[in-house]
C-alpha cells in the first residue's frame, strides 16, 4: 500500500480555494503536516517557485519534525484539498505503517537536493 492510499477516505479535510494558501513561508505551525489529496499547488521559497504538489505531495514536513515556522509557502493552483496529520497521528502512522516514514524522510532527501541543485 502506498502511503497516499492512507489519506483517500480522510473525513477531515482542510479545502483551499485557487489562489489560497494553505500556509506561509515564516508562519508558526499549527496543523503540522499535511497529505494533498485533491487539486494542484505550488511551493513557494520567497518568491520562487521550487515544487509543483498535486494529489499525495507531502507538505509541511520538516514542521512536524523541528516544530519551527514554515520553510515555504503552499498556494493552491486549482481548489485543493487536504488531511491534515497531528503530531499525534504522525506517530501512530509511523509506528503502524513504517513505510509512511521511510515516504516522509524520501520527501525530505528529494527536496534537500533539489534545494543543494538551486545553490548551484
Amino acid at each position: 500500500m502506498m502511503f497516499f492510499d492512507l489519506f483517500r477516505s480522510e473525513p477531515n479535510l482542510q479545502t483551499v480555494s485557487a489562489g489560497e494558501y494553505l500556509f506561509r513561508e515564516g508562519e508558526a505551525t499549527t496543523k503540522l503536516m499535511y497529505v494533498q489529496v485533491a487539486g494542484r499547488a505550488e511551493i513557494y521559497v520567497g518568491r520562487t517557485k521550487i515544487e509543483d504538489a498535486q494529489a499525495g505531495t507531502i507538505l509541511g514536513e520538516m514542521a512536524m519534525i523541528d516544530q519551527e515556522p514554515r520553510s515555504a509557502s503552499v498556494r493552491a493552483v486549482t481548489d485543493c484539498e487536504f488531511a491534515e496529520i497531528s503530531r499525534q497521528r504522525f506517530h501512530f502512522l509511523v509506528t503502524e505503517a513504517p513505510s509512511f516514514a521511510t515516504d516522509v524522510m524520501r520527501v525530505m532527501a528529494e527536496r534537500l537536493r533539489n534545494g543543494d541543485r538551486m545553490l548551484e
